[in-house]
């Protein structure tokens, strides 16, 4: 999955003999789960018509202020448009866009939305090459930068005119990877190990029963999909579970049991820097596993366990850098319980899940959760949706490792 999945891309395009290239690049970002609008200059649909671009976007395309719909005049809000995306590109970007951009000139609609938007604004310069070399585009990039806007350089190659050197956009495929590389590189857990564990644990009775627990996993695999949104690199450590998930930056380990879990976190921690441990480890495991199935032959079944390996403690008493994170889900006394845990344990953050909250713990979609450090901080959140705890999460992690 790229780190533009779900992101609202807004696409303008100027009239340059390059945006024929743009089919490719809308193609391309749909490709990479974006959603994608497109506001052309009335003069580039001389170039690349807006039919093309609307069925591959998905969406309208938007050329002027107004449409017609059954005869009624449609207002087309560029502060809307403007709102509504997470990244903008101009590409083709003319030399007579860039001025216009540079200089504040607004006499078309992508030039008022470009004026509205609030998101980074990305733009690839496409023009001939004394056009591109002249003195007043450079100033236009010059005072671009100046606004933030980032520019994707151009290329050198063989130009419209027959002339060959710098000039040519960017390919579509080397515009994305730019994208998203751009992005990655601001994004606050750049370069960041973070280490999930997630779902419940098997331990296993004989070959065919075992003792679980009812876990879903949805709470860690939610921690995953925000940590690689934040841009770090995530190893997902998860115990059986339906929950799937497909990042670039996920690395997904399956296992069964308490050891197994135990022998794969042990293999990351040294590396990690954020060790984030959600799973419902089993406590108790059978002393003997039956090596054929045990047949119902009395009314009832004695099974002698032992406990399994303590995977948070053990983190906790080798940990150096790492910033380790536990759950804690409790029935009774649940505040005293957490803290306990949070100081036996040598944690940094533990996050208390109450038994007795509704909405919250195994197998729902929401969770009701209070966040307590090792400096005495309890910070207690209302029900929300896993997704959200997550993200909650990651911020409160983020600003303790960045304070």
């Amino acid at each position: 999955m790229s780190i533009l999945s779900g992101k609202n891309i807004l696409l303008g395009i100027s009239a340059g003999i390059a945006a024929y290239k743009t089919a490719s690049l809308v193609r391309l970002f749909v490709k990479a789960g974006a959603n994608v609008k497109v506001v052309m200059t009335p003069a580039s649909k001389d170039f690349v018509t807006p039919l093309t671009l609307s069925t591959l976007s998905k969406n309208p395309v938007y050329s002027s202020f107004t449409s017609e719909e059954d005869d009624n005049a449609v207002w087309n809000s560029h502060v809307d448009l403007g709102l509504w995306a997470d990244f903008f590109l101009i590409a083709p970007a003319t030399a007579n866009t860039l001025s216009k951009m540079a200089n504040g000139v607004c006499d078309n609609l992508l030039l008022a939305t470009y004026l509205s938007a609030k998101c980074p604004v990305y733009y690839a310069p496409a023009m001939d090459l004394d056009m591109y070399k002249h003195p007043s585009t450079m100033r236009s990039f010059s005072v671009l930068k100046s606004f933030g806007n980032i520019m994707i350089p151009a290329t050198s190659g063989e130009l419209a005119s027959g002339l060959v050197g710098e000039g040519r956009m960017a390919e579509p495929e080397d515009i994305v990877s730019f994208i998203e590389h751009d992005i990655l590189d601001k994004l606050p857990l750049k370069g960041k190990k973070i280490l999930i564990t997630a779902g419940p644990t098997y331990e296993a009775i004989d070959p065919v029963r075992f003792i679980g627990n009812h876990s879903s996993g949805k709470m860690g695999f939610e921690i995953a999909k925000v940590s690689a949104s934040l841009g770090a690199n995530v190893v997902l450590i998860s115990g059986p579970t339906h929950q799937t998930v497909s990042h670039s930056l996920i690395k997904f380990i399956p296992v069964e049991s308490a050891q197994d879990m135990y022998d794969a976190v042990h293999q990351h921690f040294e590396t990690a820097d954020v060790a984030i441990l959600s799973a419902a480890v089993a406590d108790f495991k059978p002393k003997q596993v039956a090596l054929q199935k045990i047949k119902k032959a009395d009314n009832t079944l004695t099974l002698e366990l032992e406990k399994t390996k303590d995977i948070l403690a053990s983190l906790g008493a080798i940990k150096t850098h790492q910033f380790l994170v536990g759950f804690a889900l409790e029935t009774n006394n649940e505040l005293e319980n957490s803290k306990a845990k949070l100081k036996a344990k040598n944690l940094n953050l533990i996050v208390l899940n109450s038994l007795n909250d509704s909405g919250a713990g195994f197998k729902t979609d929401t969770n009701k959760v209070t966040f307590i450090d090792d400096k005495g901080s309890v910070n207690e959140f209302q029900l929300k949706t896993k997704a959200e705890v997550a993200k909650d999460l990651l911020d409160e992690i983020i600003k303790q490792i960045h304070a």
